[in-house]
């Protein structure tokens, strides 16, 4: 299928024959942080994924030696203006424009594993948040690193970590800003997996994923995010729906 570049400064996608889209953000001299155009071709690649229904699965990287050292401060500051647009809530959406740089990959009907190297600080860390599956080298850097700005981590962390650590572990990362290794953030599980090569164990992962039944995977990614936090009547009914659902697609073969 080959390399489709959403934005050649920023951002490629590349999506194989076996359906796994690999995502890179290619900003790597400035370790990937986020400017005004990273942030438009990230919001840019989820929707072409979401709309690509030959994609399975997602890897999400960082190019060089970072995945992505968070919001470019600098950037922002001389544009001050930037920041304002970042908080803008389009009509019919959930999440501001900050927010869905990690939300859409929550949101996508398809599993989303981030490949973590180097810093992932700040609005990275929340981006690695915002995928289905965290794995990181064992000397990444990971921070959630808003509180040395004199700001709060407000790009869609109130919709992930609560998923993956409890609230105790949050607010003392997040009280603190202090940087854990890939190897103390899985000892807290805010990762899954702490392994020496990241990216080549997301691709086996996606690529195991991909050779699964597609719609029984989308079903599975669509239960936990709607379910997991819901009473246990929403989910219970959700489970029969979804698979009455595949079984019907089962029979019709």
């Amino acid at each position: 299928m080959g390399q489709q570049t959403m934005d050649d400064k920023r951002v490629s996608v590349d999506i194989d024959s076996a359906g796994v889209a690999t995502v890179t953000m290619t900003r790597g001299t400035q370790h990937n942080a986020l400017d005004g155009p990273m942030i438009a071709a990230l919001l840019a690649s989820a929707e072409q994924l979401h709309r690509d229904s030959r994609v399975r699965a997602v890897v999400l990287r960082g190019d060089g030696e970072s995945f992505c050292a968070g919001l470019d401060v600098k950037h922002f500051l001389q544009k001050p203006d930037n920041i304002d647009d970042l908080l803008v809530r389009a009509p019919g959406e959930v999440a501001n424009l900050a927010q869905r740089v990690s939300y859409d990959w929550h949101r996508l009907p398809v599993p989303v594993i981030a490949a973590i190297t180097g810093n992932c600080f700040g609005g990275g860390l929340q981006i690695a948040l915002g995928a289905d599956i965290r794995v990181a080298a064992p000397d990444a850097r990971l921070s959630i690193m808003e509180v040395q700005w004199g700001l709060v981590p407000d790009m869609g962390i109130t919709q992930s970590i609560s998923k993956v650590v409890g609230i105790d572990v949050a607010k003392e990362l997040t009280f603190t800003g202090r940087i854990l290794s890939g190897s103390e953030a899985k000892d807290l599980h805010l990762i899954t997996h702490a392994v020496d090569d990241p990216y080549a164990y997301a691709q086996q992962l996606a690529h195991d994923i991909a050779s699964r039944p597609p719609k029984a995977v989308r079903a599975a990614k669509r239960l936990f995010n709607e379910a997991w936090t819901a009473d246990p009547a929403t989910g219970l009914a959700m489970e029969t729906d979804l698979q009455r659902d595949l079984l019907v697609d089962l029979e019709s073969r």
